[in-house]
């Protein structure tokens, strides 16, 4: 029977990362020869030819390509895999590598981190908000083990857990014309600067859940990446944004601002942890999601206020 071997992977890998099969073969602690000898085996063994001369070089044919993106998938799974055995073996924890979708999740973030670190010693965190493929490929590459999410994309192999629920609210300065308001329709929002962080319009809820969908825009849209700053423009009558209701709760006697609800009903939002199902078990992983479901019943900033009381 004709077998498939993680070295095949390997060297394909490898001549794609270093460009040519004499580094390859370096890298691998092989020959060159040797490293032609693995690949030429395999060709035989399957019938299929995996590369072909270019001139000096070499270049896949469909069949390596196709080889070369399985590789890319399965080694860095299988890397992950063999440091975090490692790890164990050394006694070791490691590290929780979360994944942000969520801009202004930070600040709910740090009330997680503290009482974790502090139950588990042996466990890092590493904060990451920038993926290549986005939050869901990262989470499948292994690039981050739990990603932090209010728009969960359930996909098969992954499990997102809610842990709590929160009101997208338009956030005005308190001499804006909205701040006496209880509730603003879409097409008040068409003579306004609209401030948001830097994501695409349609993962907006401000734009895909209460302008979009009655045909209203704004007169001008502006990114920025700070909530901080953010929250400055708007207490200086430069625009407006939306936020979650309990971060604007925060700053609201220290800048100024207002809160006011984004239609009659609001738009009801939930922030969820998401991981891959055979991680959601491993014990420090249940555990930071345990602690992040407390917060279910209450918002961060509702939860902080009782507790300086």
């Amino acid at each position: 029977m004709n077998r498939l071997e993680l070295i095949h992977l390997r060297v394909l890998h490898e001549m794609q990362q270093r460009g040519s099969l004499t580094a390859a073969a370096k890298t691998l602690g092989l020959t060159q020869s040797a490293l032609s000898h693995t690949i030429k085996r395999m060709e035989q063994q399957f019938g299929v030819a995996i590369w072909e001369k270019a001139g000096r070089g070499v270049r896949l044919t469909p069949a390596g390509l196709y080889l070369l993106s399985l590789a890319q998938r399965l080694l860095p799974q299988l890397e992950h895999a063999e440091h975090v055995l490692d790890q164990f073996a050394r006694g070791e924890r490691g590290t929780l590598r979360i994944g942000m979708e969520c801009h202004p999740c930070y600040r709910w973030l740090l009330q997680i981190v503290e009482p974790y670190l502090r139950a588990w010693p042996d466990v890092d965190l590493d904060v990451r908000q920038k993926f290549t493929f986005g939050g869901i490929g990262a989470l499948f590459a292994h690039d981050i083990d739990m990603l932090v999410t209010p728009d969960p994309l359930q996909r098969r192999g992954l499990v997102f857990e809610p842990v709590f629920d929160y009101e997208q609210v338009l956030v005005v300065g308190r001499e804006h014309r909205f701040a006496s308001r209880t509730y603003v329709v879409p097409s008040e929002l068409e003579a306004e600067t609209l401030i948001t962080y830097p994501v695409e319009i349609e993962r907006l809820d401000v734009y895909s859940q209460f302008l979009l969908p009655a045909g209203a825009v704004p007169k001008r849209h502006q990114v920025i990446e700070t909530t901080d700053i953010m929250l400055q423009m708007v207490a200086c009558e430069r625009g407006v944004a939306a936020l979650p209701a309990w971060l604007v709760e925060e700053y609201r006697r220290q800048l100024g601002v207002v809160p006011v609800r984004l239609g009659r009903h609001g738009i009801q939002k939930q922030i969820f942890l998401g991981t891959r199902s055979g991680d959601a078990k491993v014990d420090f992983i249940a555990d930071f999601i345990r602690l992040a479901a407390q917060s279910r019943q209450k918002p961060p900033a509702a939860r902080r206020r009782r507790a300086t009381k």
